[in-house]
């Protein structure tokens, strides 16, 4: 091992060479660090915007409970009724006339209202939430750069709304595409 002063003079001549001269590519700056405080408002920033999106899922599950709920109430009136009708048609069954269609109608409106009140309720949760989650990000709370989009559930839940209808309308007065 040489003197510590020729080891000095190595490492400064090392140094004057790795330094870029023209036409060479400029040192890497360095990225400043972060406290632990700043990375920790960074991190919590980011669980809240993730958390907007737990929250939009979980109201999405119970928009499909309603919804599965609802289908099965449509489903089973609309059966009850086309199978009572065809028991009356032949002959094979005495009910009072308007027994059958009059439960199955029951049933099938039980449906549609549980789905109105479950898209009412899921419109009225997304909206509160995506103000808040608007009001969060104008104060700089969280970042919000994923996306809001509709739900393709509450588009299932209106379809299948307009699908009660037109069971009701077709039991009810024996026309439409299900009569």
């Amino acid at each position: 091992m040489g003197a510590p002063g020729i080891q000095l003079a190595a490492l400064t001549a090392h140094m004057r060479n790795a330094l870029p001269g023209p036409g060479k590519q400029p040192p890497l700056k360095a990225v400043p660090t972060r406290t632990s405080d700043e990375t920790s408002v960074e991190l919590s920033a980011r669980r809240t915007g993730m958390s907007f999106q737990r929250t939009r899922l979980s109201a999405d599950r119970t928009l499909m409970s309603v919804i599965r709920t609802s289908l099965s109430l449509i489903g089973f009136g609309f059966t009850i009724f086309q199978f009572f009708h065809g028991l009356k048609e032949n002959e094979a069954f005495k009910t009072a006339p308007d027994a059958p269609r009059n439960f199955g109608v029951t049933l099938v409106i039980l449906g549609v209202c549980l789905l109105v009140v479950g898209i009412v309720y899921d419109v009225r949760f997304m909206l509160g939430l995506r103000k808040l989650r608007q009001g969060m990000k104008a104060e700089g709370l969280i970042y919000g750069e994923s996306g809001f989009p509709v739900s393709y559930t509450l588009v299932v839940a209106v379809l299948l709304l307009l699908l009660g209808v037109t069971a009701i309308i077709s039991m009810a007065f024996g026309i439409g595409p299900l009569s």
